[in-house]
């Protein structure tokens, strides 16, 4: 038996046998050995969402959160949107699971910058983009769950590196790597109905490697609105989707491999009554490569090809709750071309240079059959075209060993053309031309990370960031129940200025680790449904640029391995989001209250969540819990959304090598909190209890 230690690693212990064989020089062979030891804490690790090239958190002025193969094991939530709500400031347009949730209402938001159907935040897997061309929102199901080697999780404005979607921050899921011999399955079934079933397999064929990962998942749902105000027209929101993927990749020995991955994935949609559904289906073929020319540095290579098609309807829903109408129906065809090329190269052992140049091309409409009375009115479209192209650098200077400066800026300049919106009741019947439109950013950002001690590092860094307006805000309009919310054609890209400092401590060995951070971000034309007028029957609202909102907090991050055996870590975010000007359309006077002074709607002032994971040679024990404070679900603060404590639980047991049995529980007191208030009030998802088997073989 051999212990290996290392200060900051796990200790690992590791059987080793000699072989009792000989070679041809009649010499006894010895078994090679390979030993892999694991951070302690997250301190440790290296991420590459933050600064697009690898450094260590501990290293990183960047709040950035590690989500490691460990962690996901360890949670009950199996939607990758529910595990990544154990970070404090993630959240989505509402408080649903995507298992529920409409697709249009899983944009993305860090920070409390104020969540909408498109993200704030860019979500990438393995560095192609995964939010919706169209749209922004995100399609969580995308990538199976048992191919998913980690997270990481960086907050903050990142155009600086990623452009237009990073305006809050960005979401890196990667994951495991093809060019090993192994198998991971892992299969369950739950109440409601549940079965779903997630597979990754990969072989290595000498230089030459090929992997195949699977998901299916369908629920049978819940009945959203509580039983003392729903009606005869109130059915479960359910859904089921599938996802595939074939990978296959070839090294040129240890400097470089090229790659070729096709994915498709489809799912379709009940929302709460009979003749509200969607489906979605979605092709993609990415290529990719990289290379090592040691002296001249790495380079690295994306192309990307996304067809896609989204499916919904609408109706209008009668006050009593017993009946409904279809009121409209919509066919959206996207899709979006793109490539990035990165360069990255090391100047003696004191500075780092990252260089990269984008484009992304985005084609999307919205075809749309009007209905009254249950017969086809009217038909109409709206879309367009947007190019987006970016250029980036950053320069990391270790200027002493104490001292770390991180310097990096991008340019961007996106233009919509070949834009025409549905007609205007005074104009003709036809669709209308929109004249082209173009702007020109630049996204600075200055970092600094002074270690003070040993064990004390303190942070500080200022940004810009902007964030363009997708396709689906600028031509197309949609209803929700009895909310409708216009498109407008003439939103500007919103600007953000940001700046944020704090404090990393590390200690016991290094196995316990502190962060914190004050921040402070603020929007000027931020994109918000604002509420044009409210009657019993009927809300209707526009997307609009408002003037400007702030939002202001303090962060903190702890995590600890207590010992070999358990691991606790938690955060907790305090979040002050207001609208500091609002900005009325004049044609609009009089309807519109002053909304400066209010809070962002979907933005909570308290967050916190908890994480304690136990386990032994054939236990696993996982406990988390999270907890939202007050918000509101409209502009106007008349809706409000009440706290919610929400607790989940998993335990596994190991019966052979790479067999475990599991147990694991979502919403484990049953809390029905709520998650929506308009116009009637809605409410989360029951208690979701599974129990499956997991297989895992070969290396990982």
């Amino acid at each position: 038996m051999l212990k290996v230690s290392a200060p900051g690693f796990q200790v690992r212990n590791l059987g080793w046998q000699n072989s009792d064989g000989r070679n041809g020089d009649g010499q006894a062979s010895v078994r090679a050995l390979q030993i892999t030891l694991l951070p302690a804490t997250a301190a440790e690790q290296v991420t590459v969402a933050a600064n697009r090239t690898g450094v260590r958190v501990i290293e990183n002025a960047t709040s950035v959160t590690v989500l490691s193969a460990s962690d996901l094991g360890a949670t009950a939530a199996f939607r990758t949107d529910d595990i990544l709500r154990q970070v404090p400031g993630f959240s989505l347009f509402r408080r649903t699971t995507s298992r529920t949730a409409n697709p249009t209402a899983q944009g993305v938001s860090l920070r409390g910058l104020g969540a909408s159907g498109a993200s704030r935040a860019l979500v990438l897997s393995d560095g192609f983009p995964l939010n919706d061309p169209f749209g922004g929102w995100v399609y969580w199901d995308r990538v199976p769950r048992v191919s998913i080697g980690s997270i990481e999780v960086a907050s903050g404005g990142a155009s600086h590196l990623y452009g237009s979607d990073a305006l809050g921050g960005v979401i890196n899921i990667i994951r495991a790597p093809v060019d090993r011999n192994a198998i991971s399955l892992e299969a369950a079934y739950g109440n409601e109905d549940s079965p779903d079933l997630s597979l990754a397999a990969s072989r290595r064929f000498g230089p030459w490697a090929i992997g195949l990962t699977s998901e299916l998942f369908r629920t049978d749902g819940y009945i959203a609105v509580p039983s003392d105000l729903r009606g005869t027209v109130d059915t479960p929101v359910n859904s089921q989707d599938a996802s595939g993927d074939l990978t296959v990749q070839r090294k040129f020995g240890e400097r470089g491999s090229v790659f070729v991955r096709g994915s498709l994935f489809g799912e379709s949609r009940h929302n709460s009554t009979p003749l509200q559904t969607n489906s979605t289906t979605i092709r993609e073929l990415d290529l990719g490569g990289n290379w090592d020319a040691h002296q001249v540095g790495a380079f690295q290579l994306h192309a990307y090809v996304t067809r896609q098609s989204l499916h919904q309807s609408f109706s209008a829903i009668a006050s009593d709750r017993n009946s409904e109408s279809l009121t409209r129906t919509q066919v959206v065809p996207a899709q979006q071309v793109g490539f990035s090329a990165q360069w990255q190269h090391s100047i003696g052992t004191r500075q780092h240079l990252v260089a990269g140049l984008e484009e992304a091309h985005v084609h999307g409409q919205t075809n749309e059959q009007g209905y009254f009375g249950g017969n086809p009115t009217s038909t109409s479209a709206g879309g367009g075209r947007e190019v987006n192209w970016g250029a980036y650098f950053e320069d990391i200077i270790r200027v002493t060993a104490d001292w770390l400066l991180t310097a990096s800026g991008r340019v961007d300049h996106w233009q919509n053309f070949d834009a025409f919106a549905p007609p205007d009741p005074a104009r003709p019947v036809g669709a209308a031309a929109l004249p082209d439109r173009s702007e020109t950013f630049f996204s600075p950002r200055l970092a600094l990370l002074h270690k003070l001690t040993r064990n004390v590092s303190l942070t500080a860094s200022g940004y810009r960031a902007f964030r363009a307006p997708t396709l689906n805000e600028l031509y197309r309009g949609f209803r929700a129940g009895n909310v409708f919310t216009e498109s407008n054609p003439n939103l500007h890209a919103e600007r953000l200025t940001g700046a944020e400092g704090g404090a990393i401590v590390t200690g016991w060995n290094q196995r316990v680790m502190l962060r914190g951070n004050f921040f402070f971000n603020q929007i000027t034309r931020p994109v918000a449904n604002v509420t044009l007028t409210t009657t019993p029957s009927l809300i209707t609202r526009q997307r609009q640029n408002l003037g400007s909102t702030r939002t202001q907090g303090l962060e903190l991050e702890a995590s600890g391995r207590i010992s070999d055996s358990l691991s606790i870590s938690g955060g907790y975010q305090y979040t002050d989001a207001t609208v500091t000007s609002f900005t009325v359309d004049p044609a609009l006077a009089g309807l519109n209250p002053s909304l400066v002074g209010l809070d962002i709607p979907q933005v909570p002032r308290h967050q916190f969540t908890l994480q304690a994971n136990y386990s032994r040679p054939f236990i696993l024990l996982g406990v988390q819990g999270r907890f939202g404070g007050n918000q509101f679900d409209d502009d106007q603060n008349t809706l409000l959304l009440r706290r919610y404590f929400v607790l989940d639980a998993t335990a596994s047991h190991h019966l052979r090598h790479g067999v475990d049995l599991f147990v694991a529980v979502e919403n484990l007191t049953n809390r029905r909190y709520d998650v929506g208030r308009t116009q009637v009030l809605t409410v989360g998802p029951p208690i979701l209890a599974r129990a499956g088997l997991r297989l895992q073989f070969g290396s990982r």
